[in-house]
């Protein structure tokens, strides 16, 4: 059994670079205190986020940040239409000189990767990027080149102006750890952007965090401890997509046509540790479930027609999963 007193001296020693890290990337963005948490539960939870909101969010500026807060490899993707997969994973050169063949990789080898507008891609790059994403390696010719570590995909996408997109398949959405909706800023937090943006020297943030801390933090986020009644809640949330009649949940079953994967239970089970983690603690509670469980749900519940018919979205069926199923 985790021993919870010595677990939680760890994270005391570690919640300063953890305020740290968070004050400098504040320093630079202004607000978007639920999308910066997000950052960091994909960073610490070695899980890939999908940010989606309305172009001027600050969706790029924030992963930008976070890279420039962690001393790493950085690399930013604007995806198009006609990108190409050798684009994204690099490619095999000839060499006339002595007929051989040599490997440029591609930008895809970074410990942070933005992928701008990941649904403008289309399916060859995407199929591209889900090897990337899913087994952390990359094949050029016949030869595989595994990713560096820690490895980190955050993509973005507008969900408006669909023109000329190519909607994620749910294999690669399923991939996602979290889908983030980033909202606009408050009146304050505007005036504040207005005020710290309009300049020409524009801060920037410095490195706190280094590969090996990060690494380090990751093995101690495992060791946050989460009772059977919190693993059982988790379940309940993830089987109750799958089988609602039996948490007397007929009326959410006409609108879902296949409902959360394996791959959700892991998810909500690790985002839930890492939010226990930045709240200081070392166990998790059914609030911290709560916290995350929107944001790990939402992309993972595939709607029937019925659901559109009756205009209902994946965030109905999530926050009626969270009303009605109990809570230890």
């Amino acid at each position: 059994m985790t021993d919870i007193r010595a677990v939680t001296e760890k994270i005391k020693q570690e919640s300063l670079l953890i305020e740290e890290s968070t004050a400098e990337i504040g320093r630079v963005l202004v607000g978007q205190r639920n999308l910066v948490e997000r950052l960091l539960i994909g960073l610490f939870g070695n899980g890939h986020l999908l940010l989606e909101g309305v172009p001027g969010l600050a969706k790029t500026l924030a992963v930008r940040t976070l890279a420039g807060v962690v001393d790493a490899k950085f690399s930013r993707l604007q995806f198009t239409p006609d990108l190409l997969p050798a684009d994204l994973t690099g490619t095999q050169i000839y060499s006339p000189k002595d007929g051989s063949f040599s490997v440029k990789k591609g930008p895809v080898f970074a410990n942070v990767v933005l992928a701008d507008e990941v649904n403008r891609a289309p399916a060859k790059v995407q199929s591209a990027l889900l090897e990337a994403m899913q087994e952390r390696q990359v094949t050029i010719g016949d030869q595989s080149f595994p990713l560096p570590d820690p490895f980190l995909v955050l993509a973005t996408q507008n969900p408006i102006e669909q023109e000329g997109t190519y909607p994620l398949p749910e294999a690669q959405m399923d991939r996602f750890m979290l889908k983030v909706h980033v909202d606009y800023p408050t009146r304050a937090e505007e005036k504040d952007i207005m005020e710290r943006m309009g300049k020409l020297d524009q801060p920037i943030p410095k490195k706190v965090l280094t590969l090996e801390r990060v690494l380090a933090i990751r093995r101690l986020v495992d060791e946050v401890y989460v009772d059977d009644k919190v693993k059982n809640y988790i379940l309940d949330l993830v089987f109750a997509t799958r089988e609602p009649d039996k948490f007397n949940l007929g009326k959410i079953k006409k609108w879902i046509q296949y409902g959360a994967s394996p791959r959700a239970t892991l998810s909500l089970h690790k985002a839930a540790q890492v939010t226990a983690f930045l709240r200081g603690r070392a166990y998790v509670t059914p609030e911290d479930v709560k916290t995350i469980g929107a944001d790990v749900l939402r992309h993972r519940i595939l709607l029937t027609y019925e659901a559109e018919a009756d205009a209902k979205t994946t965030e109905d069926v999530v926050r009626i999963l969270f009303d009605e199923i109990p809570v230890p």
